[in-house]
């Protein structure tokens, strides 16, 4: 097969940005170039590619299905990027250090993070991800995101959004007739992913909770294997593995891209939530401030 030149790094980022913005001239704006550039970068990444992205009409561009796969892939390959290049740089740049757990960084995070940098460009932010409490107070640390109850002592905390669980598995499994999924009940026949971050936790729904409130008492909500985090139980469900109980939040992105479903509506309350924390003397930091109002637009 003959090699492919190196894709079109400017071109791709025209691309997104007027996929995002449904709009070449928003999109020039933003790159502070010319509609007619944007228009021919895409035209030169449909040449690369070989398919039609826009359909573009007098006022207005609408994306083909084959942009809208590609559109929602870049915006998470782009802030994977922006996410790397800034713990490459963390040493030398970074200015503002962020602690989160896993799941949320690789499946919130990450595919957001870009805008941030697009809105700020000055203020370079790095990931540090873990399940352990961040010291504020102590450590050099400037806002953490956690998952939990709230009421951290020492530290200032704001809910940022709340986290629903409700049932996520891979579309494939939607389709298998030999073992439908129409029904709670219907769960008996597939395999069940679990979190251990359910286990033990006041208020966190685990799936005993949800069969039960579904109605679906006649099924063992105890089978199948139990992961260390809820980002692995995730990805396991978006392999075809079975399906795991999902947290809003962190199944946003791959509910919005295809990658996993819900087979079932109902939905339960959850007792943790996401939560901004920061130093009770944070407020005199722009660069925290600036941070966690973008984080604030973006869970709105």
């Amino acid at each position: 097969m003959k090699p492919r030149h190196p894709a079109p790094l400017n071109a791709l980022r025209a691309f997104e940005a007027a996929a995002r913005h449904r709009s070449f001239r928003t999109a020039a704006a933003q790159l502070f170039v010319t509609p007619a550039a944007v228009s021919h970068q895409v035209k030169q990444l449909e040449a690369y590619l070989g398919v039609k992205l826009f359909h573009r009409g007098h006022r207005l561009v609408e994306l083909t299905p084959k942009g809208e796969e590609l559109a929602a892939s870049l915006s998470e390959l782009f802030g994977l990027l922006d996410l790397a290049l800034d713990r490459a740089t963390a040493a030398t740049v970074a200015n503002l250090r962020v602690s989160t757990v896993e799941s949320f960084a690789a499946k919130w995070l990450a595919p957001r993070l870009h805008r941030f940098h697009r809105d700020v460009p000055d203020l370079k932010v790095r990931i540090d991800t873990s399940n352990e409490h961040a010291d504020l107070v102590r450590g050099a640390i400037d806002v953490a995101i956690r998952y939990g109850p709230g009421g951290y002592s020492e530290v200032s905390s704001e809910r940022l959004m709340g986290a629903p669980v409700f049932p996520v598995c891979a579309p494939s499994l939607m389709g298998d007739e030999t073992r439908p999924l129409t029904k709670p009940a219907d769960l008996r026949h597939h395999t069940l992913l679990h979190d251990e971050s359910a286990a033990g936790r006041p208020g966190v729904p685990d799936w005993s909770t949800w069969l039960k409130a579904s109605g679906a008492t006649l099924v063992d909500a105890t089978r199948g294997p139990v992961f260390a985090s809820i980002y692995l139980a995730q990805e396991a469900a978006v392999a075809g593995h079975g399906i795991a109980l999902g947290v809003a939040p962190l199944v946003e992105e791959d509910l919005r891209q295809g990658r996993l479903v819900r087979p079932f509506e109902h939905s339960l309350e959850n007792g943790y939530a996401f939560w901004i924390v920061r130093r009770d003397d944070a407020d005199a930091n722009p660069a925290i401030d600036a941070f966690c109002h973008w984080l604030r637009k973006e869970a709105g």
